[in-house]
Order: structure tokens, then C-alpha cells, then sequence
């Protein structure tokens, strides 16, 4: 006998939809049903939107890619299955057996998992059902989504979109939730003993349900340390912008620079198209926020907070960004190229985009111009740069597990021997 696992033999839609039929014969009771049980098959890029599935038995499947938009899945089994980048808008899961489930990066925007069994379990190498892996959420998308009462202890929900879930009763003792946006959760007698909680957004969460759970907080963002608020600024902001394109346009001769270090700005929603050339923002938080076309060359961005802002078409040309945090941003098309300035004496002088140390995961990149950039010891982790130009990026001691790196331009790009290949493909990729 070969100790080889075994492919999973592979469903088509048609046959998919056959036996969606007859279950829903037998959830009628009509005659010539027979209840869905679909173990241990490839169901990858497949559909089930809107489909009625309570009850249903998919253990062990592989619903990766699947359009589960609104499908009913109450009391059905969905053990061990890896539901990684599958569409769970709207889906019901309530009383559901995800015991060991695999869910990163997948959309559960408005799902419900009231009372759903989210512990560990998972598939052997030989394919058998066992108690091991505990539920993956990495990255994921659940804001709005329903768990009050679900048993989710060591969870993982690290850098999850978890704002307005509802957590009432939840059982989530040892569970990791780092990176996470916890904004507006309601977490009223949930189990926190042991949690992970380290640089979550906790902004409009009662923390006196977290106080007391031995819960890592360390570096977590409450409404006590979120930042300043727009009205402690000396003036209007819109007149202080005002100020700040006059000293930009005379070269600091007049007007005045704009500095909105650890202010929270989230309260504007947005700043989209805004002329903010050199401004000053050390720490601020703009998380959620619309900055679409923003221009912000030559800025000083360090520490800020940009995690989920919409910034497509945005110019960060030669911006000091370092320790920068924006997982799950919009940055498609952005500029982080190198700025080039024309000396007195006729020579140049080259100022690059540095986002050292700067977390990007889960982000979307794709068309968005690098070059020359520094992302040395960044954490890039699965964010998508699909037909980025690299040429000239610095990925030395960068984390790049799961980053998506097709199309790319990558000529003389500096990186680690353990670097994907594609990005040694450069002359200099070695050295």
C-alpha cells in the first residue's frame, strides 16, 4: 500500500448543482431526495450562492475559490474543509461544524456564525479526520459577521477585518486576533483568557470586558491612546491646508507646514485628491479613510496608521514611511517611486520612498510603481503585486510569505538568497 496521499476527485458544477437538487428534495421531504453528502472532494471555483445547504455534509472538501454568497449552511458540517479566498458574503453558518476549518483571506462580510463550532480538528496525512488544527481566519474578512456564542478558542484572526462583529458569549480563550480591526465589537461576555490582542484596533469596544482576561494588549489602539482629535488643532484644518500649499509654493518662505503627528483623522473620512505635498504626519491614524489620488511626495509618514484606507492613484514619491501600517489597503496604481531633484550645480540628487520595517499584509498593490523603494525588514506578507514595477527595490530581510508577484519589473532588485524566484531573476538580486 503507498503511504502517497491521494488528489481528491474533482466535482464539476453540473454534478454540484444535481446534488444540490436532490437535497433539497429531501429538505422538503419530497420524493427522491436525498441530504448532500459531499466528503473529502475538490469543489474548488465552484458556486453555491443562495443555495439551501442546512445539514449538509461537506467534510474534508476543498472550497477554495467557491461563491458561497447568502448560501444556508445551518447545521451543516463543513469540518476540516479549506474555505481559503472563497466569497462567504451573507452566508449563514449558524450551529455549523467548522471544527478545523481553513478560512484566510476569505469575504465573511455580514455572515452569520452564531453558535458555530470553531475548534480545532483537521485531516492526518493519511486523510482520516483528527483533533489538530485550529481554525485559520488570517486575513479575513468578517466585518458585521455573527459569532456570538461560537466556540473559537485558539482561533487564529490575526489582521482580520472584524469591525461591528458581534462577539457576545463567544468562547475565544487563546485565540489570536493580532493585527486585527476589532473596531465597534461587541465582545460583551466573551472569553478573552489568554488572548492575543497585541496592536488591534479596539476603538468603540467596552475594554472593561477585556480588563482582567490576562489578554495581550500591548500596542493595541483604544479610544484612550487612538491620537488627538481634529478640534485640538490651533486652527481650521482647512485653513492650516491652505497655509501648507503656500509654504510649499515658496519654498517655506511663507505660510506654514502642515503637522498632524498623532492626530486621528479618521473622523474626515477623507482626503481624497488633497495637495499635500511635505506634510508632516508622524503616527496619525487614518484607518478606513478614502485617499484616493491623495498627493503626499516628499512626506513624513513614519508610524502612522493607514491600515484599510482606500489609497488607488495615490503619490508617496520619495516619502519617509518606516514602520508604516497598512494591511488590507487599497494601493493599486500608487506611486512610491523615487523623487529627483535637480542640484544648484546641475547634478541630481535621488530621494526614495523608504517604507523599512512597514507591515503591507494583505494588501493590493497591483499596477503600483516601487521603484527604488526600500522595503527592508517589511512585513509584505501575502499582499498582491501583481504588474508592480520593483526595479531597484530593497527586500532585504523582508517577510514575504504568500505575496503574489506576477508581471513584475524586477531589474536590479536587492533580496535575500531565500527570496521567491522571480525576484531573482534581477542581475543583482544575488550580490
Amino acid at each position: 500500500m503507498s503511504s502517497e496521499s491521494v488528489a481528491p476527485a474533482r466535482l464539476s458544477q453540473n454534478q454540484l448543482d444535481e446534488i444540490v437538487e436532490l437535497h433539497n428534495r429531501f429538505m422538503q421531504g419530497r420524493l427522491g431526495g436525498r441530504r448532500a453528502v459531499v466528503k473529502k472532494l475538490d469543489l474548488t471555483g465552484l458556486s453555491l450562492k443562495e443555495c439551501d445547504m442546512r445539514q449538509a455534509d461537506f467534510s474534508g472538501c476543498d472550497m477554495q475559490r467557491m461563491d458561497l454568497t447568502g448560501a444556508n449552511f445551518k447545521e451543516a458540517s463543513l469540518y476540516a474543509c479549506n474555505l481559503s479566498n472563497a466569497n462567504l458574503n451573507k452566508t449563514i453558518f449558524v450551529r455549523a461544524d467548522l471544527r478545523g476549518a481553513r478560512i484566510e483571506s476569505a469575504n465573511l462580510a455580514g455572515a452569520n456564525l452564531d453558535n458555530a463550532d470553531l475548534r480545532a480538528g483537521g485531516l492526518s496525512t493519511d486523510g482520516t479526520f483528527s483533533q489538530g488544527q485550529n481554525v485559520n481566519f488570517r486575513g479575513a474578512n468578517l466585518a458585521g459577521a455573527r459569532l456570538s456564542g461560537s466556540l473559537a478558542a485558539s482561533a487564529d484572526f490575526s489582521d482580520a477585518i472584524m469591525s461591528k462583529v458581534n462577539l457576545t458569549g463567544a468562547d475565544l480563550r487563546g485565540a489570536k486576533f493580532e493585527g486585527a480591526d476589532l473596531t465597534e465589537a461587541e465582545i460583551k461576555g466573551a472569553q478573552l483568557f489568554g488572548a492575543n490582542l497585541k496592536s488591534t484596533i479596539l476603538t468603540g469596544v467596552g475594554l472593561s470586558d477585556i480588563s482582567g482576561s490576562g489578554a495581550d494588549m500591548t500596542g493595541a489602539i483604544t479610544d484612550e491612546n487612538v491620537g488627538k482629535p481634529i478640534s485640538a488643532l490651533d486652527e481650521p484644518l482647512a485653513k492650516l491646508i491652505k497655509e501648507h500649499r503656500n509654504w510649499v509654493a515658496t519654498v517655506g518662505k511663507q505660510g506654514r507646514q502642515l503637522d498632524l503627528s498623532g492626530f486621528d483623522l479618521r473622523i474626515l473620512l477623507s482626503l481624497a485628491g488633497e495637495r499635500l505635498t511635505a506634510l508632516k504626519s508622524i503616527g496619525a491614524r487614518f484607518c478606513g479613510m478614502d485617499l484616493t489620488d491623495i498627493q503626499l511626495q516628499s512626506s513624513v509618514l513614519d508610524n502612522s496608521d493607514f491600515r484599510s484606507c482606500f489609497i488607488r492613484g495615490a503619490d508617496f514619491r520619495g516619502s519617509s514611511m518606516r514602520d508604516v501600517r497598512m494591511s488590507h489597503a487599497d494601493l493599486r496604481n500608487a506611486d512610491f517611486r523615487a523623487l529627483v531633484f535637480e542640484m544648484g550645480d546641475g547634478s541630481k540628487r535621488s530621494s526614495k520612498c523608504d517604507l523599512e520595517g512597514a507591515n503591507l499584509r494583505y494588501t493590493n498593490c497591483a499596477g503600483a510603481r516601487f521603484n527604488g523603494s526600500s522595503f527592508r525588514f517589511s512585513d509584505l506578507s501575502y499582499a498582491d503585486f501583481t504588474g508592480c514595477d520593483l526595479s531597484g527595490a530593497d527586500f532585504t530581510g523582508a517577510r514575504l510569505d504568500g505575496v503574489i508577484f506576477e508581471g513584475v519589473t524586477v531589474a536590479d532588485v536587492i533580496c535575500d538568497e531565500d527570496a521567491p524566484e522571480v525576484l531573482k531573476k534581477s542581475p543583482s538580486a544575488a550580490e
